[in-house]
């Protein structure tokens, strides 16, 4: 079952070290669970997609700069997500600001190699009997 992602999500990048935070602006208007919910197009660095710590990936010009410096020997430097594309796929019949809703099992990719994913998807579905 896909969960709507909201802000305050958890994330993890692929070649991240730490979680990271999906931060949601309150643009759109629309709450999830007592938070603004996501959409596809949530995917500006910095802005919604916060830092994984150190970044291991070789395509990333900073670890591969440290890296050719340390003489080959893999050198982690401090991540900066660099995502250009929406997340995909997203919710095919929920909107949010016109866009397709941002799911659990969407997937961002960062221009370095990474794949950015959902941990916890910022708001929960409460089933009572």
């Amino acid at each position: 079952m896909a969960i709507q992602a909201a802000m305050g999500a958890t994330l993890q990048c692929s070649f991240g070290v730490a979680p990271g935070t999906l931060m949601v602006l309150p643009a759109n208007l629309v709450m999830t669970g007592g938070v603004p919910g996501g959409n596809i197009m949530d995917n500006k660095p910095m802005v919604n997609v916060l830092p994984f710590g150190m970044c291991n990936s070789p395509s990333n010009p900073m670890v591969a700069a440290a890296t050719a410096a340390a003489l080959g020997v893999l050198t982690p430097m401090p991540c900066i997500p660099v995502t250009a594309a929406p997340w995909v796929p997203g919710a095919p019949t929920v909107l949010i600001g016109n866009m397709p809703a941002l799911q659990n099992s969407c997937k961002l990719m960062c221009n370095w190699g990474g794949v950015i994913q959902m941990l916890v998807p910022g708001q929960f579905t409460v089933m009572v009997p």
